[in-house]
């Protein structure tokens, strides 16, 4: 059986992706974000032209289970922007519900997410969950647990959400040596804001595929600091294990306010890297380890 990726609009071959932007949101709604939700269908779609304008084709949406998905309005973002979208079930930081949100499901999260990515009208293409700030608190284990076992039970991919980039390694000892899970089939997402390159060639060498997202914001390592920590997975070999997102989580982030969203991607991060590693770089981080990160073979249809 062949590896695919599970897109809203179903499986397409990895070599369809395309260009993508392997982090970003185009709906969600949290507590820790009041008055910041992503809830407009006419924005999104904005966003995703904007993205398509400029050669983008692919776009992994991170928001997990019960905040604000929106499952049901991708398949159409999806074929009016044209824009490959791959979204995602899992559970975030317990900060992000309320506790009467999670009662009804905590003790059953692994059959949640196989629900969500294999049996619901649109599905899920992989799994998101969340580290705690520099540890591992029992919300983060429990979540991790319940992830690995739905990976087992469907072969989906992981993606961490890393709380300021860190406990990247805790993260993934905990999925790899605890639950088994192969470290090629886990993303480590936010690493470019704990910008420790040694951890990041750890972390690559392992085979788990290293996530930075930009542009920065305040809370976040400046710019300059993701171009250093590029090139030291570059110069080190670890080149096929780099993803680039825009995490455009915020009403103000996109690029219909104070942006620049999405596009910023492309306009301003790929000619960066062009300039800088080559285009050989630029398609791996664009195009070829994107296709592999979100690629499986999958075990329940």
């Amino acid at each position: 059986m062949s590896a695919t990726i599970r897109t809203v609009l179903g499986d397409i071959a990895p070599e369809s992706l395309g260009v993508c932007n392997a982090h970003d949101h185009l709906f969600i709604r949290s507590p820790q974000l009041r008055g910041q939700e992503l809830d407009d269908a006419d924005a999104a779609l904005h966003e995703l032209n904007s993205f398509a304008a400029l050669g983008g084709q692919a776009v992994a949406q991170w928001t997990p289970w019960g905040l604000g998905q929106r499952l049901e309005d991708l398949p159409e973002l999806s074929r009016q922007s044209g824009v490959h979208l791959i979204a995602a079930t899992g559970l975030h930081q317990a900060k992000h519900y309320v506790p009467a949100q999670l009662a009804n499901v905590y003790d059953d999260l692994a059959d949640l997410f196989i629900h969500q990515l294999t049996a619901t009208p649109v599905r899920a293409g992989f799994i998101k969950v969340a580290g705690a700030f520099h540890h591992l608190d029992a919300h983060t284990r429990h979540v991790l647990a319940a992830a690995a076992a739905a990976h087992h039970a469907t072969g989906a991919p992981l993606g961490v959400h890393l709380e300021g980039g860190t406990a990247a390694l805790a993260v993934l000892d905990e999925l790899t040596t605890t639950h088994g899970v192969p470290p090629e089939r886990v993303i480590l997402g936010h690493l470019h804001r704990f910008p420790d390159s040694a951890i990041h060639r750890q972390v690559a060498a392992t085979g788990a595929f290293v996530g930075f997202e930009g542009p920065s914001r305040a809370h976040h390592a400046t710019d300059w600091r993701l171009i250093d920590n590029i090139a030291a997975l570059v110069d080190s070999g670890h080149t096929d294990r780099i993803l680039l997102g825009g995490d455009t989580v915020t009403v103000s982030a996109r690029s219909t306010a104070d942006g620049p969203g999405m596009p910023y991607l492309l306009d301003t991060l790929r000619p960066r890297i062009e300039r800088e590693f080559g285009s050989d770089t630029a398609t791996a981080v664009f195009i070829t380890n994107p296709a592999r990160a979100f690629s499986t073979q999958w075990s329940t249809q």
